[in-house]
């Protein structure tokens, strides 16, 4: 249904979207900071929850609207590349403010169980600004609409950022919980990573824009 160089494709530019430190990402570091393993994976898988529910939502509502509109695509992509040049922006603006303990901090209080954690990083995930414009935007320029199917073809290419970032996510809570002291320490390393991946949005931001539908 789904040709292997436009699953392949669309897995490289997941990639590059998801690496990039998020809401999602700084909230499973910190409660990696403020609880440990447990809550930071219990937190990853949580947030991928989240996230496929934002895939479903483009494929049966956004998706088929898009389909039917070159008009309505247009703006969505538009609108979509406009936003993550704003949210690079941003990024590059408040890097300096990105401090692990602040991070801790806001993501502390008292440790929950796992199902409350779960549906605390669903929560965290669905409303995840980065993951509406990427789902809403990136999403439908790598369905083959000639091939027909489009909600189904975009379920099944929303597993692949959906595992990258389970994966991904995990990995950074993992490194927080097993170096605390590291990352508190040097709140200078979060601010290079925030203004590493304020540039990347925005370069991907500008991608987004010049790219012509996949049809």
């Amino acid at each position: 249904m789904v040709s292997t160089d436009r699953v392949l494709a669309f897995a490289a530019m997941s990639l590059l979207v998801i690496v990039i430190p998020g809401p999602s990402v700084l909230f499973v570091i910190g409660r990696a900071l403020a609880h440990g393993r447990r809550t930071a994976v219990a937190t990853a898988v949580g947030n991928v929850f989240g996230s496929y529910l934002l895939v479903v939502a483009v494929a049966v509502g956004i998706g088929s609207l898009v389909e039917r509109s070159v008009a309505v695509y247009l703006a969505v992509k538009l609108a979509g590349a406009a936003y993550l040049v704003f949210l690079g922006v941003q990024a590059l603006r408040h890097r300096k403010e990105l401090k692990a303990s602040a991070i801790a901090s806001r993501s502390a209080g008292p440790a929950r169980g796992d199902l409350r954690t779960v549906l605390d990083g669903a929560l965290v995930g669905v409303t995840n600004p980065k993951g509406v414009v990427f789902f809403a935007a990136v999403l439908p320029q790598f369905v083959d609409h000639s091939a027909g199917h489009v909600p189904a073809q975009m379920l099944l290419l929303g597993l692949v950022p959906i595992t990258i970032g389970l994966v991904t996510d995990t990995l950074w809570g993992l490194t927080a919980s097993a170096a605390r002291t590291w990352f508190a320490r040097s709140d200078r390393r979060l601010s290079m990573i925030g203004g590493a991946g304020g540039f990347t949005m925005i370069g991907l931001g500008l991608t987004v824009a010049v790219t012509g539908r996949a049809d």
